[in-house]
């Protein structure tokens, strides 16, 4: 019998993917990272046209027979500003199993694994979110912490007026004039923006603040001012090294030493991350390989229980 490729597009994966799912498989990777030994990489490369292509190469994961590579193209200016594909492969002979919508996988793996840090340096009590930046990762942040904590109340802030109160719409809440405004009222604030400078700075940043910056996955853009992150209590990322190199560490030209902490070895207990409800804490993530692979292999797999996608026989 042929071997058949399932392609599944992003209609297939809004049906396919489960929040709560996506969650418990996002914890267990970070759990199992730091043990793994298996080292992602990261490639970027300007294009002769006003955008980046980067490829995330190889997602793998300890006890799981399958690897991922991802192929993404970055234009600021379109809509979506993320196009690309996720290959699933077979880790036993290499056949691709399926091709993967990356924007859809790419927004829920950032925005879930996002929530599952903030919920973690966050101050337990802390119910007020912000948003800056309304796009589909904030949507999936607030999705998910929604499911790991109570909140009360959502501010929210966007360049465009138009998205920030379309997000309003979908998540209830407020609207904000600025950042600034945001950081002001909200107990935890999440900035998923394009930006080239810093949007907030130290005298924007109260006692007991959580702050998570995803906007910082490539070299030239910052949200937060590097003052923030040199003054914060506890700054975690995802990976030291990646986050030096083209992360909220390279934006603020720090070393890998510099983060207290990995998000691994906070949901580990290896580091207590934070440890009072005053301290001001920062969550900055680039982004890894694996992330791809455990929510793509999720998908695949409920595809192949309710045949949904079109299989094809690339090979034929």
């Amino acid at each position: 019998m042929a071997a058949m490729t399932r392609i599944l597009t992003r209609g297939d994966l809004l049906t396919l993917l489960d929040p709560d799912a996506c969650l418990a498989a996002l914890r267990d990777g970070f759990v199992q990272d730091g043990a793994a030994g298996f080292p992602g990489q990261r490639i970027r490369a300007e294009l002769p046209f006003p955008g980046t292509a980067t490829a995330l190469i190889p997602g793998l994961l300890p006890g799981t027979d399958a690897y991922t590579v991802k192929v993404n193209a970055k234009f600021p200016a379109a809509r979506p500003a993320l196009r690309g594909v996720i290959c699933l492969h077979d880790g036993r002979d290499g056949e691709l199993l399926a091709l993967l919508d990356s924007a859809t996988i790419t927004a829920w793996r950032t925005g879930l694994a996002a929530a599952l840090g903030t919920d973690a340096l966050a101050a337990r009590r802390s119910d007020v979110v912000g948003v800056v930046g309304a796009g589909a990762q904030a949507d999936l942040v607030v999705t998910g912490l929604r499911l790991l904590r109570p909140v009360s109340d959502l501010i929210i802030h966007d360049m465009s007026p138009e998205r920030a109160a379309a997000f309003r719409d979908r998540h209830g809440g407020r609207l904000a004039g600025s950042a600034a405004e945001v950081a002001a009222h909200a107990s935890i604030v999440v900035l998923a923006t394009w930006s080239r400078t810093p949007l907030l700075t130290p005298s924007d940043i109260r006692p007991g603040r959580h702050l998570t910056t995803l906007g910082v996955d490539e070299p030239g853009k910052q949200e937060l001012a590097p003052s923030v992150l040199r003054a914060a209590d506890v700054l975690a990322v995802d990976d030291r090294p990646l986050a030096a190199a083209m992360g909220v560490l390279a934006a603020a030209d720090l070393p890998p030493e510099a983060a207290h902490a990995t998000l691994g070895e906070i949901l580990r207990d290896d580091h207590p991350g934070r440890t009072d409800p005053g301290q001001v804490t920062v969550y900055g993530p680039v982004g890894l390989p694996w992330q791809d692979l455990a929510l793509s292999r999720l998908a695949y797999r409920e595809a192949e229980r309710r045949d949904l996608g079109l299989t094809v026989d690339l090979l034929g």
